[in-house]
Parts: C-alpha cells; structure tokens; sequence
C-alpha cells in the first residue's frame, strides 16, 4: 500500500501578479487546457487533484516569475497564508491539520527585502522554507549583495528550494537555431537549460565559499537533482582546483543538498541516485500542475514494485525525509 504523501515543487498563481507576468504566462500555458484554473485555485479544484494523486500535504509555493516585485511578493505570501489558514479552519478548526503548507516567493532582485519578506513569511506567517527563482534577469546569488539574504536563510533555519527559471536576455538567444521556435523555447526551459543552469547556480554557491561561511544551510533541488547526482564524481574531482575549501563538494552535497524527484517519471534516474545520494536527502514531488498527481502516484507505485527500495525507504522518500526536513506532519 502506497505510504502517505508530502509534495513540494507545488505552484500556485497569486491574484497580485503585474499584468506583464500574466500575459507572459497566458502565452506560453494556452495550449495547456484546464492549468490556469488549477495554478489560480488554492481550495477544492486542488484538493480534489491532491485526493487523485492521494497527496496528504502539498506544500505549495509561487510559479516562477515575481523575483523582480518586491509588492507583488509580498501579497502573493500573504493570499497563500489566507488560503492555509482557511483549509486548517475546514478541516477542524484551530485543531485541524491543514493539508497545506507554504514556501514563501521572495523578490530576489532585492536582496535585502527578499531577506526581509523571507523573515516575516517564517516568523510571521508560519511558512517552512521559501522557493526562489533560480536566477534573476540573469544574475545568480553568490555575491557579496546577496550574504544578507543567506545570513536569514540560516539564522531561520528552513530550506531553500532553487526553482528553474526562463533564460533571460541574451542567455535565450543561445537556444536559437536551424530548428523551430518550439524546440528553442523547449531546449532553453524545461527541455534542458533550466535543469543545468540550477545544476551551474548550485556549483557557483559552492565556488564562491557559501558553504564554508555558512555550514547549515540546506538547498533543494529538484527534477532528480537537475543533473548534479549524474555528473557528482566528475563535479568532485574538478572542483578540487577552484579553491580551498573547508569542505570539499561531496561533503557539501551529502550534508546542505537535498533533491526531489519532481516531473522526472522514470525509475532510471533514482538507480543512480540511491546509489550516490544519503536516502533521508530524497524526496516525492510532482510539480503541479505543470505535472498530473495521478502520475505520481503510478511513478511510486513503480517503484514500490521496482525491488529498488524497501518499506522503510520507500516511506522515507515518500514522506518521513519531507516531514524531517521542513517540520511539518502529514494527515492520516
């Protein structure tokens, strides 16, 4: 029998989006029947496609695009809090276990503020980590500019999911080709670049020292890892020549990263990483609604059946790791 189930690359689309990001999102989702509605809904359209996937808790966070709008973030945080607090009040009152838990969006174009949104959706809203964009406008987030924003993130002790994010600028004219726009747009998101550009933002933290001055943080990653796991002994024994490092990159993987297996459905990928990866550092995701849950569901299923793994593990990649990491419980 499938475990219960914790997923958290889970997106909404917030009423406080600027017009310029809605009709950016109208464009590219418009083939898609039916994902507007599920991205905008935070009650029963939702729940009703948690129940298909038997998702127990999603953690749900903001669709990429609001790094650059500080106001934007900050009501986004605001509706989805809102929007926790009303399913805990209708599955029991003050007592009641929400089926919702909330990664805080913070405006990554602005540090300070990002830190400063970080802290009040944590203290103030009860959010248990915060999911970013894995860039913004380009510029990643090892710079000095940028140590207010990991000073909170470990003072607050919650997780950092990097979230791929669309080429920006001159980095989407890479993709372009003797091929279709379609297949450039593809290449360039979800077809390959957004997982080996987070894979870069992961390597580029751990180059310029972040780790060494800041020790516990955690960072998720999703998609399988976006490639790291796969390229891992080959990143370890490279790595060796861009510095000195208190602790070199297995170690830093092995006790600051953490993957989930969101949109990857194939049994494969995770061969590789059960056998390079600490168990209690991988977790179920699906990606809703970019992804179905149902979907999910047959992939555990698979692997519950796969031999890969057995009742314990499969519990741990299925929950427990999730409930560990973030403090949050799954409903029974």
């Amino acid at each position: 029998m499938t475990p219960p189930l914790i997923t958290l690359e889970e997106h909404f689309f917030s009423s406080a989006v600027p017009d310029i990001l809605k009709q950016s999102y109208s464009e590219q989702l418009k083939n898609v029947p039916g994902i507007h509605d599920k991205l905008c809904d935070l009650g029963a359209l939702r729940q009703r496609d948690m129940d298909a996937g038997k998702v127990s808790l999603q953690v749900v966070s903001h669709a990429p695009g609001l790094s650059p709008y500080p106001d934007a973030c900050r009501a986004a945080n605001d509706q989805l809090a809102a929007a926790i607090k009303a399913e805990q009040v209708r599955a029991g009152g003050a007592t009641g276990k929400s089926r919702f838990a909330g990664f805080a969006v913070a405006p990554m174009g602005h540090p300070a503020e990002a830190a400063a949104e970080l802290r009040r959706a944590v203290g103030e809203l009860g959010f248990v980590g915060a999911l970013v964009d894995n860039h913004n406008d380009g510029h990643f987030f090892e710079g000095d500019e940028y140590d207010v924003w990991w000073q909170a993130v470990e003072e607050l002790g919650v997780p950092v999911y990097l979230h791929p994010s669309w080429p920006s600028g001159n980095m989407a004219t890479r993709y372009e080709g003797n091929f279709s726009d379609a297949a450039a747009k593809s290449m360039g998101s979800s077809g390959l670049s957004w997982h080996t550009e987070t894979a870069l933002h992961v390597l580029r933290l751990f180059a310029s020292g972040l780790f060494d001055r800041r020790p516990t943080l955690k960072i998720v990653i999703g998609h399988m890892g976006e490639t790291i796991p796969f390229m891992l002994q080959r990143i370890q024994v490279l790595s060796r020549r861009w510095g000195e490092f208190r602790r070199d990159f297995r170690t830093v993987y092995d006790e600051n990263i953490w993957i989930t297996t969101s949109g990857v459905w194939s049994i494969d990928p995770l061969r590789c990483i059960l056998a390079n990866t600490k168990l209690d550092h991988i977790l179920y995701s699906v990606d809703y609604p970019f992804q179905r849950n149902e979907v999910g569901l047959e992939w555990m299923e698979e692997l519950e059946k796969s031999g890969l793994v057995n009742e314990e593990q499969l519990r741990a990649i299925a929950y427990e790791n999730a409930e560990k990491l973030l403090g949050v419980k799954a409903p029974k």
